[in-house]
């Protein structure tokens, strides 16, 4: 399994964590081992400008290029990777890529909330230019699109700090796990690790899991004690770590981890020129500024690619 392969992604907002009403205040911070010394997200925090280079440039489409703008689409509703702010403005790790991406280009990003299933579609029937919205890069999805890599990300498990109820993560059996609604980690409760327990002769996971619409509900029932443990994306969970200041902690390593994909139209001229704008901006440090900003750098690359799916 990997994580959100068919992106069967939080359904809901996980952009509420960015507010300030959750019942999540503590003091500290936590860091743990697995986190690739990732550190807090500070969304208000400036990233160096982006100057157009004239060879990448000279890749856009001449239609692109005449309107100035690349419109990519993104369902803003995955903190901290694309999500709204308290303002209603679409903020978020791929949303400063995009906008990152676009300068090298010479162009303008013109970022669009869209439901994430319209995405792929709407590239093919070229409403869009770019999709920037965590796609898991797929062998699957490269038979439509190209994905160009950006980042890598997994499913990772969080507890309460300390460990308390001393949680085996390769051993869930019979623990109380919050997770939400229609993610891979929930399909991986029903699918994989209760016909395990199962077969153990374990008792099974309660529930198939205690499921919430809101990923923010899901880290509010690891905080308050409801659950013991909390599934969700890497991001999701590094995010939650650091947005509780303290209170939660990963516990073991990021696991079925695979690369995010920009999403381009098939065959096309951007594919190779978003490709370069992202080496680029790894190598002059803009990535790294951006992933340091939303407190992701465990999922960083060294090497973007088109179309390398290893699965």
């Amino acid at each position: 399994m990997i994580a959100r392969t068919q992106r069967t992604r939080l359904l809901a907002s996980a952009a509420v964590l960015a507010s300030a009403s959750l019942v999540l205040t503590a003091c500290g911070s936590s860091k743990s081992s697995s986190s690739g010394g990732s550190s807090a997200a500070n969304p208000s925090v400036s990233v160096a400008a982006v100057s157009a280079d004239p060879a990448l440039a000279g890749l856009v489409p001449a239609d692109v290029k005449s309107s100035g703008k690349l419109i990519v689409a993104a369902d803003a509703s995955y903190a901290p990777n694309e999500f709204k702010d308290d303002k209603g403005n679409i903020v978020g790790l791929d949303v400063d890529l995009a906008n990152a991406i676009a300068k090298k280009l010479g162009l303008t990003a013109d970022v669009q909330n869209a439901d994430f299933t319209s995405i792929i579609p709407g590239i093919t029937a070229k409403k869009y230019q770019l999709g920037m919205s965590s796609f898991t890069d797929t062998k699957e999805r490269e038979q439509t699109v190209d994905m160009v890599s950006y980042f890598t990300a997994g499913s990772a498990i969080a507890v309460k700090k300390g460990n308390p109820d001393k949680i085996d993560p390769k051993d869930l059996c019979g623990k109380k796990v919050a997770v939400q609604t229609g993610t891979t980690q929930s399909q991986e409760i029903t699918d994989v690790r209760n016909p395990a327990c199962t077969a153990a002769n374990k008792p099974t996971i309660p529930n198939d899991g205690d499921k919430f619409t809101l990923q923010t509900d899901v880290t509010t029932a690891l905080v308050s004690g409801r659950d013991q443990v909390m599934m969700a994306d890497s991001p999701v969970v590094d995010y939650a770590i650091k947005q509780t200041n303290g209170q939660l902690e990963k516990l073991g390593e990021t696991y079925d981890s695979a690369p995010y994909g920009v999403v381009v139209d098939k065959g096309s001229p951007l594919s190779p020129a978003v490709q370069g704008a992202v080496q680029s901006l790894i190598a002059d440090g803009t990535y790294k500024q951006i992933l340091t900003k939303w407190g992701v750098e465990a999922g960083a690359i060294d090497k973007s690619e088109i179309n390398a799916a290893k699965s």
